[in-house]
């Protein structure tokens, strides 16, 4: 059980230090809409996300398309990593309580 615990704990310090390097990052989902869906004439992006319980959308112009990806993969890492953290701190606090108890 000690071993386990201490490779949580590895595991968890490289997460933070993954969490510390993400840069700019936003929630939601980026896609290409037609003004004309039939013929896929006048093409735009749009970017939906919810945030504080309230659907959002908003336009992205072209030049910003290549960004925005990059933010919103970088939102989906942090999601995984954050829920990888909490996942392996529940399982070290319960290790970690039969530990005291065996002892």
């Amino acid at each position: 059980m000690k071993n386990r615990l201490k490779q949580i704990e590895k595991r968890i310090a490289r997460i933070k230090s993954e969490l510390v390097g993400l840069k700019v990052m936003r929630p939601g989902s980026l896609t290409r809409q037609y003004k004309d869906p039939k013929s896929q004439t006048g093409a735009y992006y749009q970017l939906s996300y919810t945030l504080d319980m309230r659907s959002r959308t908003e336009y992205i112009r072209k030049a910003w398309v290549k960004d925005i990806r990059r933010q919103v993969k970088r939102y989906k890492r942090y999601k995984q990593l954050n829920a990888e953290w909490v996942a392996l701190s529940i399982e070290h606090s319960k290790l970690t309580m039969k530990l005291r108890h065996t002892l």
